[in-house]
Formats: structure tokens, C-alpha cells, sequence
């Protein structure tokens, strides 16, 4: 099994690395760019499934690969 996690920062909170790269792309004449939200992306090779793992899978996004304060994480599974 294999967990894509991916982190973003919460949409109430300001994203200053979000708003220094739609800068840039203003800078580089891609004057239309509107929001720009910079995250992070993990996948995970697991050697077992099941709603256990899953289970503990949640956690380590909230306690470990997040911070619940200002970050958001989806989690997708794969077979």
C-alpha cells in the first residue's frame, strides 16, 4: 500500500513563500497569476493495509507530517 500525504497551509492563514512565488511570477510576465499556496508532498511505501493502518496513518499526518495549528493534510491511499 502506499499514503500520499499532502500538507497546505490552512486557507486563514497567511503564505508568505505562496505570495514571494506569485511575485515572481508577476516579475517573469505571468501577470495573471492570482493565488499561489505552497504545501508539501509525501509518499509513503507501506508493507501493509488495513484500518489500523490507516488509523495510525492519521495520526502521524496530525501529530508528526502536520501542524494542526496553521496546516491542512489530505491523505489518499493507494493499493
Amino acid at each position: 500500500m502506499r499514503a500520499i500525504v499532502t500538507v497546505m497551509p490552512k486557507q486563514s492563514v497567511l503564505d508568505p513563500q505562496g505570495v514571494a512565488v506569485r511575485d515572481a511570477m508577476h516579475h517573469l510576465g505571468l501577470e495573471n497569476t492570482g493565488l499561489v499556496r505552497v504545501g508539501k508532498i509525501m509518499e509513503i511505501d507501506l508493507g501493509a493495509s488495513g484500518p489500523e493502518i490507516e488509523g495510525k496513518l492519521h495520526e502521524a499526518c496530525r501529530d508528526l507530517l502536520s501542524n494542526p495549528v496553521i496546516e491542512d493534510y489530505r491523505l489518499e491511499l493507494e493499493p
